[in-house]
């Protein structure tokens, strides 16, 4: 799995010019599910989400997570993040999950990111989504599920 968290002071997915869903300060999280991807890594990497300290403190120190400021959490799903665009100009997805298993991935790592008393909003599966955001820093990190090791 591959996440791009960014944090954010507001964040919203629109589909069809419609708002979906929209948070304030939190993190917007970019959700990409690869072949071999399992649901130990996603506990891992929820647990790692939520816990990740990037807010500043009142020393304006990164010393605060997301839960320690009552922020949200925006997850939508990008199947992209798993392109291979080493060899050629054309992006290869040969290493994404297939859509059936990734969404039922991404479904289960929201439901733990859920668990920890978090606000959470996400896109729609699939669809062509909008994404708006304000960027606070700005601070962008990627976490990928082979980190743990």
């Amino acid at each position: 799995m591959k996440l791009i968290i960014q944090r954010v002071k507001s964040a919203s997915v629109t589909i069809d010019s419609k708002i979906f869903s929209q948070i304030c300060r939190g993190y917007l999280v970019l959700f990409g599910a690869e072949k071999g991807d399992t649901k130990e890594q996603a506990v891992w990497l929820a647990n790692k989400l939520v816990n990740l300290r990037c807010f500043s403190d009142e020393n304006g120190k990164m010393n605060l997570s997301v839960k320690d400021v009552s922020g949200e959490i925006l997850i939508v799903s990008q199947f992209t993040l798993c392109a291979n665009i080493k060899k050629g100009t054309r992006p290869s997805f040969d290493n994404a999950m297939p859509p059936d298993s990734a969404n039922e991935l991404y479904e289960y790592f929201i439901s733990l990111v859920k668990e920890q008393d978090i606000t959470v909003k996400t896109g729609v599966f699939g669809a062509h989504m909008e994404i708006g955001l304000i960027n606070d820093g700005p601070v962008t990190f990627i976490m990928q599920s082979q980190q743990k090791e």
